[in-house]
């Protein structure tokens, strides 16, 4: 008898979407509102203590060392060799911050690979 499929149930579903509303939303805010935006960035970098700064300096120190595409690349092979929703979420976090801040390569082969752990084959509970 063939296992099922792994597949979120509504309500894990409806938190993912949430999850991902919420991190495209904050990724689009942090690229469009400081580091797209001149007089923020330069505010920021000259020493400006806010959280939106605190943010831009983070997400600038992820982005020069790839952090973003290779998390979600890594969470999305741990999730196509066996399935969860927390890897789920995490992949789907990270490669939504990926692709909004210019690390697409690595943050869109791993959403690739989010979509191909849909076919895989749910973990057999213990």
């Amino acid at each position: 008898m063939p296992r099922s499929l792994f597949l979120p149930t509504g309500r894990q579903t409806n938190w993912l979407l949430v999850v991902a509303f919420l991190a495209v939303g904050e990724a689009l805010y942090i690229r469009y509102m400081a580091m797209e935006n001149t007089n923020v960035s330069l505010a920021c970098q000259a020493g400006l203590r806010t959280w939106l700064c605190d943010s831009f300096r983070l997400s600038i120190v992820l982005y020069n060392h790839q952090i973003f595409g290779v998390v979600a690349l890594i969470g999305a092979l741990l999730n196509l060799l066996r399935p969860s929703i927390l890897l789920t979420t995490l992949t789907l976090v990270a490669a939504a911050f990926g692709v909004v801040l210019h690390n697409a390569d690595l943050s869109a082969l791993a959403a690739g690979l989010l979509i191909f752990s849909l076919a895989r084959p749910a973990p057999v509970p213990e």
